[in-house]
């Protein structure tokens, strides 16, 4: 019989918990409304120029699929890492590959995304490169997500 001893959580798991405690204290310093979205925004935008090469091309192609086909959706970061919410409540992200040193980026979808289909639903795309099928694929998701 084999044991396992539990380590805790990794270096980069510490480190997205580390930054999603700042976004949120970031989030509650900021002012009006209409400045915080904005503000949020950007701060999705720079993460996203931060990224390396290949995340970098996915998660401007997510954004830009995101805003256009679910407008309703408000960009922040979460986990340090692109997110957009509905009421507050994020509905679906995207997880840059380098993050947490896995082989490809994640568009994933909390539970507050409508992709119900039976009794068992997808919740994570692994993204290895965007192509046209995959924007057609990832904007009736989100669409879907918020109908």
């Amino acid at each position: 019989m084999s044991t396992t001893t539990y380590e805790g959580f990794s270096a980069e798991e510490k480190a997205a918990m580390k930054e999603h405690a700042q976004d949120m204290k970031k989030a509650a310093r900021r002012g009006a409304s209409a400045d915080k979205a904005a503000a949020a925004e950007q701060d999705v935008v720079t993460k996203i120029a931060e990224m390396s090469d290949a995340d970098r091309v996915l998660a401007e192609r997510v954004h830009a699929i995101v805003k256009t086909n679910a407008p309703m959706l408000a960009p922040k970061l979460w986990y340090g890492q692109p997110a957009y919410a509905l009421d507050g409540k994020i509905v679906c992200f995207f997880q840059a590959a380098a993050k947490f040193k896995t082989r490809y980026a994640t568009l994933g979808f909390n539970e507050e995304a409508k992709l119900d289909d039976g009794a068992m639903s997808a919740t994570a795309f692994a993204l290895v490169e965007m192509t046209t099928a995959v924007e057609t694929r990832i904007a009736a998701l989100v669409k879907q997500a918020v109908s």
